[in-house]
């Protein structure tokens, strides 16, 4: 008998968050999105108050996705103040680390678990006028590295992927010549659609994915540069 799985999906609302929630639901997997409005749940990730009570109230959860995220601002280094790194911190990384805290103790108790963490090529490339968003990208990749390593052997698989410039949302309020100047940076000449990056997240969600954890996983049309 299959056993149904049940996901959790951050950023669930809009763009990739929702694509992998609808990829997801194609594999029969039984699916709740979470974000701060238009999901199942409206919730905030940076609560963790509020993320325990909603854990009691799901019951458990074999699936977590991690795709709750901001861009933050637009602008050199020097002109960014203390605020908006923590602002953008506060969600990228706080906000995956409260995800992480709050639902992989019962993924290893129950000893099987699968958690996605969405990365960014702007995490291991570093883009400019993006500091901020590319420092809180690499700290998910670091995160994702060693929380790999510490529940390697628990059942519960930890990894990451790092897309390149998708059609979301999201990017809709990056400047138009910071998202061309990224663009161009793709070998295959165009930007992803959240499909293709969903079924990326739907392997790792699943259990054809047995021998890697603490990974990222590159989705970036071949602009990847390590």
């Amino acid at each position: 008998m299959t056993t149904t799985r049940a996901a959790l999906v951050t950023g669930g609302a809009s763009g990739l968050g929702a694509a992998a929630a609808e990829r997801l639901r194609a594999d029969g997997v039984q699916v709740t999105t979470l974000d701060l409005h238009g999901a199942d749940v409206d919730a905030d990730v940076t609560d963790e108050t509020a993320l325990r009570e909603l854990a009691d109230e799901l019951g458990p959860i074999d699936i977590l996705i991690n795709s709750a995220g901001i861009v933050g601002p637009n602008k050199p280094l020097l002109e960014t103040g203390a605020d908006e790194w923590r602002g953008v911190f506060e969600v990228n990384v706080l906000g995956t680390v409260n995800m992480l805290r709050v639902f992989a103790p019962a993924m290893c108790e129950r000893g099987w678990g699968r958690v996605v963490n969405f990365a960014s090529m702007a995490g291991k490339d570093g883009n400019p006028d993006l500091s901020i968003y590319s420092a809180t990208k690499a700290a998910v990749i670091g995160l994702t590295k060693s929380v790999g390593k510490e529940l390697a052997t628990s059942g519960v698989l930890v990894n990451a992927i790092a897309p390149a410039v998708i059609a979301t949302p999201m990017n809709e309020t990056t400047a138009p010549d910071v998202l061309a100047r990224l663009a161009s940076l793709i070998p295959m000449q165009r930007i992803g659609r959240p499909e293709e990056v969903a079924e990326l997240v739907a392997f790792l969600a699943s259990e054809r994915v047995s021998f890697s954890t603490g990974a990222v996983y590159d989705i970036s049309g071949g602009r990847a540069t390590y």
